[in-house]
């Protein structure tokens, strides 16, 4: 079994897989990789299953030392990694070498790179999953929901050589003002008809208070006018509007349920491009509706070989 020692770490860089599924009803949350589409690139490189465990490295701040000459993979968020000093960019496979040491400093451009080994690491699964919540106290290295640490080590098993790079044209594109597809349903008609335009013609500033459970937005206030709600299950990419008028997007870590109004959700692909960006910078929506969505993802599958 070939391993990694951990020689620096944050509480934001854990280990995650595709997520906990049919345990809603328990009150348990999905949890998972935020950033989906960059942790199956990641798997993809070295040939493992789409939902083998990854490294979420966020912001940052996360070294590695090789007990052996491995084979490893990086996608995701340029997070200024370097091998001993030697630049490494995302979006391709690598040898590290016995000794040699992997770091990730800060982002120079998105905020989530995901770090795959051979087979995955591993990892001790909790309702079927080892990725990490740390609010519930679910998954990571001890089971006991506990982030990654400086002194832990990371084992895999499997053997890989590698595909190489992911094709430039295949990369989610993290530069610009993200537009975000938001699928209309919830109680969007229960909004003022100035909140719906301000909605889908301002950009939307992401908030510095923002993790894994969700991030907040900032931008025109919008009015809600409905009547008051009763708590109801809340999906993945939910765009709350507390009494404040400025949206929470709801992402892997949120809770079950909640009763803050709803414009709708985000896609999945939407749901992965916000993962990627920092607190400070723009996002728009877009309305979209189910149908598109789901062509739009079935496109996608289609059209890369994951």
């Amino acid at each position: 079994m070939s391993r990694l020692r951990i020689e620096a770490s944050t509480p934001l860089c854990q280990l995650q897989d595709s997520g906990r599924f049919g345990v809603r009803h328990l009150g348990v949350t999905q949890g998972g990789s935020l950033d989906w589409v960059s942790a199956r690139w990641a798997n993809w490189l070295l040939d493992n299953p789409a939902d083998a465990p990854v490294v979420e490295i966020t912001l940052g701040g996360f070294a590695v030392v090789a007990e052996a000459d491995c084979q490893l993979a990086l996608a995701g968020a340029d997070l200024d990694a370097r091998v001993d000093g030697e630049p490494l960019k995302p979006w391709r496979s690598f040898t590290l070498r016995k000794g040699r040491r992997l770091q990730f400093s800060q982002p120079l451009q998105g905020a989530r790179a995901y770090l795959a080994a051979p087979g995955g690491f591993v990892a001790p699964r909790v309702l079927g999953s080892c990725a990490t919540v740390v609010r519930e106290g679910l998954g990571g290295p001890d089971a006991a929901g506990r982030a990654l640490a400086k002194g832990d080590e990371l084992h895999f098993e499997g053997r890989s050589q590698g595909r190489g790079d992911v094709p430039e044209a295949l990369r989610p594109c993290l530069a610009g003002v993200a537009c975000l597809d938001l699928v209309m349903g919830a109680q969007l008609g229960e909004f003022s008809g100035q909140s719906l335009f301000d909605l889908f013609n301002s950009d939307w500033t992401l908030d510095s208070r923002g993790d894994r459970m969700g991030i907040r937005l900032t931008g025109p206030v919008l009015r809600y006018q409905g009547q008051p709600m009763i708590s109801e299950g809340i999906p993945l990419g939910a765009v709350q509007v507390p009494p404040d008028g400025q949206p929470i997007v709801l992402l892997n870590d949120r809770q079950t349920i909640g009763g803050y109004p709803r414009l709708g959700a985000l896609t999945p692909l939407a749901v992965a491009r916000l993962a990627q960006c920092l607190p400070g910078e723009k996002v728009r929506f877009r309305a979209v509706v189910q149908a598109l969505a789901w062509g739009e993802m079935q496109n996608w599958f289609a059209g890369v070989p994951l």
